[in-house]
């Protein structure tokens, strides 16, 4: 009777421990602490169906195991544009050989003069690995409609000409193609490549 009750209290000590290391784990498994807008869950900014500047149909499930950050502009745009670009090329430079596992793509919302030929001399300009994405009038609208993104032809001083006023961040997806991140615009490359080297390891 006594060894059973030796036996017993042994498995109750052990019970309490792996229950004790349990709790351990729950406390020091905590969320990632990102610096720009952590939006996990979000129920919008699902998928696109867009084409690439080398003539591929893309999704994004064609870039699952990297982590893929969606930048919505136009190549004629004048600063958001042009000054968002760079910064991810510097991001690319800061991250090293981490930056294999990125994804950066631009999506146009001027398909009337974004051409593939002109995104393909634009977009990888300013890191080679970057991509370009146009679809037409009407899956552009799709996109835009589905990341929430805002966008309007703005007339120009000369007829005819016109420029595309549009929202500025960028959303950042983990390897799983899930959305996490929300970038807004000026927030600096050092809280980029903060955030992207979280949810690469």
């Amino acid at each position: 009777m006594k060894k059973l009750f030796g036996v017993s209290a042994l498995a109750l000590t052990m019970t309490l421990a792996l229950a004790g290391c349990d709790k351990i784990g729950q406390l020091t498994a905590r969320p990632p602490v990102f610096q720009n807008t952590d939006v996990t869950g979000l129920q919008y900014a699902q998928d696109f169906a867009l084409t690439d500047h080398t003539g591929k149909a893309r999704t994004l499930a064609d870039f699952k195991g990297k982590v893929v950050l969606v930048f919505f502009g136009f190549t004629q745009c004048p600063d958001v544009c042009p000054t968002t670009m760079v910064e991810l090329a510097g991001v690319m430079k800061e991250l090293g050989p981490l930056a294999d596992a990125v994804q950066v793509l631009f999506i146009t919302l001027d398909p009337e003069r974004d051409t593939r030929s002109l995104l393909a001399q634009y977009v990888p300009a300013f890191d080679s690995r970057f991509l370009g994405l146009y679809g037409d009038a009407a899956a552009t609208a799709r996109v835009a409609k589905e990341f929430k993104v805002f966008y309007a032809k703005v007339p120009g001083k000369e007829p005819g000409s016109y420029s595309v006023d549009h929202t500025a961040g960028s959303y950042v997806f983990d390897k799983n193609g899930k959305v996490r991140l929300f970038l807004r615009h000026g927030q600096g490359a050092a809280a980029i490549v903060h955030d992207l080297k979280v949810l690469l390891n």
